[in-house]
């Protein structure tokens, strides 16, 4: 083909096919803008969310205020106030004697803090995505209705909830909203505990008094019974002990995963990020707390099937080992984990 420009300058020419190609390009962009701007929120909201990095998966909106009030946000906004007002609604004072469900006065809200929003605070947020699960306590794979459920008869001292109840229905409802912006396999960045170095010791129990009553007191109380809100059911800083507390087959009952929680979050409002307490005070405050007289689970000897998978902080028989229970409650757990590794070739980490 004939060149149409032929006398043009050269200089001339690049410039002039120079501003075709911009003219080309920023018609494009407005184009692809403009479908951008008015295609329908929910494909918006189904956008590839393995894109988001995995802290601001954190800063994105969880606040159940933002919802409006069709049938299927009324149900998310009822989970939530489930999740973060449980007493008032399954607890023991509830009122109605069918729809005691928690044998306590705790809310999901006093472990997964922020309404399950808050790194390394036990988040839910993915949740949805990581289940069914295989559980070790149970030796099977198990739906998130009975992980619920492991909560309500554990950590909230109680009875299991039909999972076809309404209150069981709004919870999942919650935390498949917690989880719309989670990636395909719910893992992220904070997802359960921070890892902290264990003292290869035993928990020194007057050091965690003191800790205790030095830094823990002053919300929890000086004999650790907590605080309500004003003239509510509902915990403002929950019991650490006591009969309003969690039992004593409750993950929080292993000094392990409660040194864990403790380092991220406590006292209260502090974060993974600007911690107050060392990996030893955090070990040995939870020592201390763990001691203490709490409920008593029926029929803990048929947790954990295959004895080689329970956790070395576990702080019940029976054991595949030949560590006693003191050790098992207060440590040293180096050595318990250590003979893991070299009979069973399993690394321990809780």
């Amino acid at each position: 083909m004939s060149d149409p420009l032929p006398h043009m300058d050269p200089v001339k020419r690049l410039m002039r096919q120079l501003i075709a190609l911009f003219m080309i390009v920023s018609v494009g962009c407005v184009v692809l803008i403009y479908i951008g701007t008015f295609q329908p929120d929910n494909q918006l909201q189904q956008a590839d969310t393995n894109a988001y990095s995995a802290q601001s998966i954190y800063d994105l909106e969880y606040a159940v205020s933002t919802l409006d009030h069709s049938p299927e946000n009324l149900e998310i906004k009822w989970g939530y106030e489930l999740f973060t007002k449980t007493p008032q609604y399954i607890g023991p004072g509830n009122g109605d004697s069918l729809k005691i469900y928690s044998g306590n006065n705790l809310s999901c809200n006093n472990c997964h803090l922020m309404g399950g929003t808050k790194p390394y605070a036990a988040p839910l947020i993915g949740i949805i995505q990581r289940f069914p699960q295989y559980r070790g306590r149970e030796d099977k794979i198990g739906s998130i209705e009975e992980r619920i459920n492991g909560c309500l008869e554990r950590s909230m001292n109680g009875r299991m909830m039909p999972e076809d109840s309404r209150e069981m229905k709004a919870y999942i409802a919650y935390l498949n909203w917690l989880s719309r912006f989670a990636p395909d396999d719910g893992k992220i960045e904070g997802q359960g505990f921070v890892s902290i170095q264990l003292p290869d010791r035993a928990v020194d129990l007057e050091q965690g008094a003191a800790i205790f009553h030095r830094v823990c007191s002053e919300c929890h109380g000086a004999n650790g019974q907590g605080r309500l809100k004003p003239n509510s059911q509902v915990y403002l800083y929950p019991p650490l002990w006591g009969p309003d507390s969690f039992n004593n087959g409750a993950g929080m009952n292993r000094v392990i995963t409660a040194a864990q929680f403790i380092k991220a979050n406590m006292p209260f409002g502090v974060t993974y990020l600007d911690p107050k307490l060392s990996d030893e005070e955090a070990y040995d405050v939870a020592g201390y707390i763990n001691q203490r007289n709490r409920p008593v689970k029926a029929n803990l000897e048929k947790d954990f099937p295959d004895l080689v998978k329970k956790p070395v902080s576990t702080p019940y028989p029976p054991f595949a080992d030949p560590f006693s229970i003191e050790q098992h409650q207060l440590g040293p757990f180096l050595e318990i984990m250590a003979f893991y590794k070299r009979e069973h070739q399993i690394e321990k980490s809780k």
